[in-house]
């Protein structure tokens, strides 16, 4: 009889054993062969985003590949090599650009929140099915508690229209704004310096609606004008990053708004945006430029439906996998508290603007610009400046060509010409990645530590 007892406990043991492997293997198992295509696709993008490049480049799926078909390094800049090992010391820091590759650290950071695995057949019509729209609804509701959460626009009762980039929907506003006019009207930058898109995009796609007019004084100077004008209104400003005003008021004067760096990271936010007619960038707030993506914030019905109807007929609506991926990165933000990313993104360009600052303050050939500190209702507190760009001024008489000068220097910036400003000025992105940065800073001190060497000369001499 125990004997019998001793096998029926064996059995029964047996039995609880085998239904715990059984669970076991329909939770971690029996699942992920079920997920077996997306377990590949992520397998590959892991082993891609593996690829260390010796901490100088990365590898890309989409990216070059060798013989055998597999990724190979794409270095930064000052690196070569297979595997971006090889640093060339006569290279020159490169802030020529607007790539907000400083933001990268955070998104590897939060690797697992922010990938995107789709199916091959995700999203395969050209409209949403519910609305017939080529808006999705979540992602403008996330756009909608972003702007909530870093204060900095009111968008309830607004519409909202997305577009590829904030370049594509600048011009769908210029289009929106001038069809009720039936004499071209008068398209001005609000100041100089100012963002060259403006001009250049005007002129590029001139119709008899509108046509390029210059900075906004030139406008207010002439009591003779009586026509009617757009001014795009920049804040903060490009290159300088000044929060502006508008130039011009009055019936015939209508306003856009390119907000694309009005977020915590570059500008105080004295008080959340309210404007008829505001744009936004992706790029500029999660750093993603490469995926084209913006946002306009429109009060007139009349406006929005011109503005849609022009990103319809241009372009058909904005990608679907397009907005599938910034309704991913928008989630990130505003997981916790939605501080993560700005308080990141902050921290980061106020010390490059520290940094940056007392540098220049040991020259008295260049000079910054002069950003004040203001109080910002995101962080609640006042703050220090953390300008995207650097505006610098050569001083010197003999300096007539700032970026020329720092060319020679090995320093490649923006010259002041493409902001019409002059070639007295150069513009230096602070957004780059950090090896940029880096460089720029090791080359302005051995540019300024010659100033010094050259003083010390002259001084000797007497």
């Amino acid at each position: 009889m125990a004997k019998i007892k001793s096998v029926s406990y064996v059995l029964c043991h047996l039995v609880l054993v085998l239904v715990n492997i059984y669970i076991f293997r329909k939770m971690y198992y029996y699942d992920n062969e079920k997920l077996s295509w997306s377990q590949r696709a992520a397998q590959e993008a892991e082993k891609v985003a593996s690829i260390s490049c010796s901490g100088h480049g990365r590898a890309y799926i989409d990216g070059y590949v060798n013989v055998d078909g597999n990724p190979i390094c794409e270095c930064y800049s000052c690196y070569g090599g297979i595997d971006c090992s090889l640093f060339s010391s006569n290279c020159s820091a490169n802030v020529e650009g607007g790539d907000p590759l400083f933001l990268e650290p955070f998104w590897m950071q939060n690797a697992a929140s922010s990938a995107v695995v789709v199916a091959g057949w995700h999203r395969m019509s050209y409209a949403f099915p519910n609305n017939q729209s080529f808006i999705s609804k979540e992602l403008e509701k996330s756009i909608r508690k972003i702007h909530a959460i870093a204060k900095n626009a009111i968008t309830h009762g607004k519409y909202i229209i997305f577009g590829t980039g904030s370049t594509q929907l600048l011009h769908a506003a210029v289009h929106a704004l001038s069809m009720d006019n039936n004499y071209s009207t008068k398209v001005v930058a609000n100041k100089i310096p100012y963002y060259s898109l403006y001009k250049l995009q005007t002129e590029y796609f001139q119709t008899r609606h509108c046509e390029f007019g210059g900075d906004a004084s030139m406008l207010k100077n002439n009591s003779d004008f009586a026509g009617n004008v757009i001014e795009f209104v920049t804040s903060p400003n490009n290159p300088d990053g000044n929060l502006e005003s508008p130039v011009l008021n009055g019936p015939n004067v209508k306003h856009i708004y390119d907000h694309a760096y009005y977020w915590s990271h570059y500008t105080a936010i004295p008080a959340p945006a309210d404007e008829d007619l505001m744009i936004f960038s992706m790029s500029k707030l999660t750093g993603h430029a490469g995926s084209r993506f913006g946002w306009a914030i429109v009060k007139d019905v009349n406006v929005y439906t011109r503005m849609m109807e022009f990103i319809s007929l241009a372009e058909m609506g904005t990608s679907k996998d397009v907005q599938l991926r910034a309704l991913t990165l928008l989630k990130v933000v505003a997981q916790g508290d939605g501080k993560q990313l700005f308080n990141f993104a902050q921290q980061i360009l106020m010390d490059r603007w520290k940094k940056l600052s007392h540098i220049f303050s040991l020259t008295k050939r260049f000079s910054l610009q002069t950003i004040p500190t203001q109080y910002c209702i995101f962080f609640e507190r006042t703050r220090e400046p953390s300008p995207g760009y650097a505006w610098v001024k050569c001083k010197r008489k003999e300096d007539k060509n700032c970026q020329e000068i720092f060319r020679v220097a090995k320093i490649t910036g923006r010259t002041g010409r493409q902001f019409f400003a002059g070639d007295r000025y150069v513009r230096f992105s602070l957004l780059s990645g950090q090896h940029d940065f880096d460089m720029l800073i090791h080359r302005l001190k051995e540019l300024i530590s010659q100033e010094y060497e050259a003083n010390a000369q002259a001084m000797s001499s007497f």
